[in-house]
């Protein structure tokens, strides 16, 4: 009988930076380099794909992608849908409201977003997007470039992503309130629910191993956030 192969996708948009850093491959960002390390300890083959957010929704939803690395807390209540079961948290991660250092007292509140127009990033999924109207942009890169142009005032993302291009970009921006707090953990078809005690062991070393800290230090303590 065949082995199972996962066909997923972790790239987020093109500037999902430091999760993912396209055209990298000595370094590719954290889910760049987690994953395929996990997937080995599972013993499970894998062909990755490359799709933008939007398709990558699409996929996963139709069968043609098997699973992805996303946060509960980006989902209305937290949940994900019956086609999927998920794994155990694998690293945090968090989003805030971004927005100029002039403006930053006006979003220190969540609830400030709420029948306001917010940057958003084409094909994320927010779990309180029903509350104000998004306006989307192409990449994390694309929102801070928005904020200074004064396209708009606020807007939603990961705080990692947009320190490091506001700092590539050299254009300022403040962290303003916390939009999501939460763990990223793989979102996989119910179809390979088999898969998940695999899955988990392997997150369970990884941690033990010190191999998750060690990839996520590289990338948040050292090269990427500092050059």
């Amino acid at each position: 009988m065949a082995n199972t192969v996962l066909k997923y996708n972790v790239s987020g948009s093109s500037s999902w930076v430091p999760y993912y850093v396209p055209n990298q491959s000595e370094h590719p960002g954290i889910l760049g380099e987690l994953v395929p390390q996990l997937l080995i300890q599972a013993k499970i083959d894998s062909e990755k794909q490359n799709y933008p957010p939007k398709r990558t929704n699409q996929a996963l939803d139709s069968g043609l992608l098997d699973f992805d690395l996303v946060s509960p807390s980006w989902f209305p209540n937290e949940d994900m849908g019956d086609k999927f079961v998920t794994s155990d948290p694998i690293i945090n991660i968090q989003e805030n409201i971004i927005t100029l250092k002039e403006n930053a007292v006006a979003w220190q509140n969540i609830d400030s977003i709420k029948g306001q127009v917010i940057g958003t990033v084409r094909g994320y999924l927010y779990h309180d997007d029903a509350f104000f109207t998004r306006f989307d942009f192409t990449s994390e890169r694309e929102l801070i470039k928005a904020l200074h142009k004064k396209r708009i005032n606020a807007a939603i993302s990961g705080d990692l992503p947009a320190l490091y291009w506001s700092k590539q970009l050299n254009l300022p921006i403040t962290l303003a309130a916390v939009h999501s707090d939460g763990v990223l953990v793989m979102r996989l078809r119910k179809e390979h629910k088999d898969l998940l005690p695999r899955i988990n062991a392997a997150i369970a070393i990884l941690k033990d191993n010190g191999t998750i800290k060690t990839i996520t230090d590289k990338y948040t303590l050292h090269a990427i956030l500092s050059e």
